[in-house]
């Protein structure tokens, strides 16, 4: 099984970094940082005829290295009660990929698994659940299944590590993923 986290935060070595590598520890999984690619909003061309124009950004770079992985974790903070807008943007040009004739995209995805790892710093585990919902409903479309995900709370940079509940969460999720990965 082969796992790959869609790192949605803007800063390197944050809190949702962290709660990431603690569910990952010790196993082996592809790390695409998505403020290091560029990756541009959507331009909507679904009714247009012809399709979508082709965009000169790392996008197909990144959907063809995600769909090689079994798993895929989708990582970002909880930014003004949504997902960062570099995931945004990654989630939102899946349309382009729908529509795209060299693949059948739906049916790539609903051979997937989803997790989400999210950090908020204002009552995420309450102000947190419409991103996950958000998450879920986007999964559903696509047929992939999500089987879980963990809701941490952390602010300033390093807050995360007393989020003695997300540290549970992470631990046991780690445990579940390990066994996977290990064929158990």
């Amino acid at each position: 099984m082969r796992i790959a986290v869609l790192q949605g935060s803007t800063r390197s070595g944050g809190n949702t970094e962290q709660l990431t590598n603690k569910v990952l520890e010790g196993i082996p999984y592809t790390n695409i940082v998505l403020r290091a690619k560029q990756i541009k909003p959507i331009h909507d061309q679904r009714h247009t005829e012809g399709g979508f124009d082709p965009v000169d950004d790392d996008y197909e770079e990144v959907i063809r290295e995600a769909l090689e992985h079994d798993v895929l974790v989708f990582a970002s903070p909880v930014y003004w009660y949504g997902v960062s807008g570099i995931l945004k943007n990654f989630i939102d040009r899946w349309s382009q990929s729908l529509r795209d004739p060299r693949y059948d995209f739906k049916a790539a995805l609903a051979g997937k698994t989803a997790y989400a790892v999210v950090v908020g710093g204002d009552n995420p585990r309450i102000k947190a659940l419409p991103v996950i919902q958000q998450l879920q409903y986007t999964f559903d479309f696509v047929g992939m299944p999500f089987v879980g995900y963990i809701i941490g709370q952390g602010s300033k940079p390093g807050d995360i590590l007393n989020d003695q509940r997300a540290l549970r969460d992470a631990e046991a999720l780690n445990a579940e993923l390990r066994a996977w990965v290990n064929g158990q």
